[in-house]
């Protein structure tokens, strides 16, 4: 049995705004899966999430769009209609493996070709396993735009979910710019080169604060409390409970650190896969993660507590995200006053030995699968920032990735010649290269960056961080893979070295589909490719993907069926069926 209700946007203090999922155990079911039929429509609005008007991707008028439930085994059919009035659109289900649909990932010009203004089109998927996931745009950088929401699978019916509590609380974070994003991709592919900058505000489930010292306890006559929109967000509980916090982020930019006032946080599953539990005082999150962590309500209810959200990994110039856990107290009533104390304080931004504590805690459940005790092939990706005539890019192995006008999966599966650069990216870049110096030749070239994988072969990648352009600069890259889970076997400092295979960890790693390089270090994984399909694996950073950061992945592609033509038809693939149709 489950009753559910949610409440989404950050609202005053005085109007209860925040509900959670109470569940109950030891109920099952013998019903068989369902299908979820949905039928969206994405439109801009105005929105205020932090009080600042301005222009939104909204799904149906809200942001962040509708949260889809289903369980384990459910199918999920979108019907999605693009009522943007100048441009195409694509959502990826950021998490769901798309077996056997891999058209449905939701990749512009990788899996499909985008949406047309006043055109429709039906993603059908099955939510392939539990756990906490997401989905977002994936053109441009329309997820900056706030093109995102939560997608949570539960357990098959008829199975016990292995994680004990009362209760779940949903928190989606991500951060939040004033100016637009056609502003931002102009000034990302311009020279002079014109970086985004810092964001305004953090979002807690589409709501913050801009411009609010209420976090660093410099007065709080200086933070609008009234407004419905950027009000802390309350989070209503029962004392001596225990519940279920889905942590999300969805960040365009920022790295976030999260800390609840006198409570520790279990850590118990990790980008949908449990994780041996630990416990924290804080945690780490970066964009394209997500967890799910343990607290229990066991303090006095007298008191309400303060839950802060801040900027790791970049100079802090973003003020924290706050949220307040409200007890229910013995007359039956919530506080309403704030809390007393200061907000928890987010660790030193460049701290990254308390950031390499927390990733290197996150350890597979014992009964997760273990990884294959070797890999078929090791390709190395060196994450390097160049320059093209002038231009500033980011780059793996000296190729900045530039996507064709034909999706690759319409193209490779029916042969296309000339559809994309046919030229094969290198799987190593050299031993001899400085990770710690920018680059002695800081020139790259474009390329498709598409790597062809034998099919249900075993890939080790080793993501490496380096040097940018600038002196003494390496920046955080959380990396996602689409269609798989990967092992994480390690990390590691410098320049990775071929000896370094015998430190990977094959005993516990953790399952993940993101993964983070921390700065001026390596990070290894290791997956199987046996999920027929074209798949991305690029940086979750929206300005570095959108400057070259990513590469693609191909397996199995023979293996895939018909695709629906209306996934495929532009481009070359386009020509195609009209000649086929002729």
């Amino acid at each position: 049995m489950q009753l559910t209700s949610e409440k989404r946007r950050a609202m005053p203090i005085p109007m209860f705004p925040c509900f959670v999922t109470l569940l109950v155990f030891g109920f099952s079911s013998l019903a068989s899966a369902e299908t979820h039929h949905l039928h969206w429509e994405v439109s801009y609005m105005f929105a205020s999430p932090d009080c600042q008007e301005k222009l939104v991707m909204a799904i149906n008028g809200q942001f962040p769009g509708p949260t889809i439930h289903a369980k384990a085994g459910d199918t999920v059919v979108v019907e999605l209609k693009n009522s943007l009035p100048t441009e195409g659109v694509v959502i990826h289900w950021h998490g769901i493996k798309q077996i056997g649909t891999p058209w449905a990932d939701g990749t512009a010009l990788i899996s499909q070709c985008p949406i047309k203004p006043d055109e429709t089109f039906v993603y059908k998927f099955q939510a392939d396993k539990a756990g906490t996931y997401f989905y977002h745009g994936h053109y441009g950088m329309q997820r900056a735009a706030g093109l995102y929401g939560l997608l949570i699978v539960d357990v098959k019916e008829g199975e016990k979910e292995k994680i004990k509590y009362d209760g779940e609380i949903n928190m989606l974070l991500s951060d939040w710019y004033h100016q637009d994003i056609y502003t931002q991709m102009v000034g990302l592919s311009s020279k002079p080169f014109r970086w985004i900058g810092e964001p305004q505000s953090l979002l807690i489930n589409g709501g913050g604060q801009f411009n609010c010292s209420l976090a660093t306890n410099q007065g709080i006559n200086k933070c609008n409390m009234e407004n419905m929109q950027c009000a802390p967000m309350v989070l209503q509980v029962l004392p001596n409970k225990t519940y279920r916090l889905r942590i999300i982020s969805t960040t365009s930019l920022s790295s976030l650190n999260l800390a609840i006032g006198n409570h520790k946080m279990t850590i118990v599953e990790a980008d949908g896969n449990y994780v041996d539990p630990f416990t924290v005082d804080d945690m780490d999150i970066y964009s394209g993660e997500s967890y799910s962590a343990l607290i229990t309500t066991d303090q006095h209810v007298s008191s309400n507590h303060w839950i802060s959200v801040g900027v790791r990994g970049r100079q802090p110039k973003t003020p924290p995200a706050l949220a307040i856990l409200s007890y229910l107290n013995n007359n039956s009533q919530y506080q309403l006053e704030l809390p007393k104390a200061t907000p928890p304080i987010t660790p030193l931004w460049n701290d990254y030995a308390h950031s390499k504590s927390f990733s290197y805690k996150i350890l597979a459940a014992k009964d997760t699968p273990k990884p294959p005790k070797r890999a078929d092939r090791l390709i190395q990706l060196l994450n390097t920032q160049n320059k093209i005539d002038g231009f500033i890019k980011w780059s793996l192995n000296n190729v900045s990735m530039v996507l064709p006008p034909t999706p690759y999966l319409g193209s490779l599966r029916y042969s296309l010649k000339g559809a994309f650069d046919q030229k094969k990216p290198r799987d190593w870049f050299g031993a001899n290269y400085n990770v710690m110096k920018p680059p002695i030749n800081p020139n790259t070239t474009t390329g498709s960056n598409l790597y062809e994988i034998k099919f249900n072969s075993t890939v080790d990648i080793i993501l490496q961080n380096a040097n940018a352009l600038a002196e003494n600069v390496s920046e955080i890259h959380p990396w996602h893979l689409h269609g798989h889970d990967f092992w994480v076997l390690g990390y590691g400092e410098g320049l990775f070295r071929k000896k370094d295979v015998s430190r990977f960890n094959l005993k516990n790693a953790p399952l993940r589909n993101t993964a983070v390089i921390f700065p001026y270090g390596w990070t290894a994984i290791r997956f199987v490719a046996d999920n027929p399909g074209v798949w991305a694996f690029h940086c979750h950073i929206e300005p570095h993907l959108h400057m070259g950061m990513g590469v693609i992945l191909a397996e199995g592609i023979e293996l895939v069926k018909e695709i629906p033509k209306d996934a495929i038809s532009c481009g070359k693939t386009a020509k195609m069926l009209m000649n086929n149709h002729g």
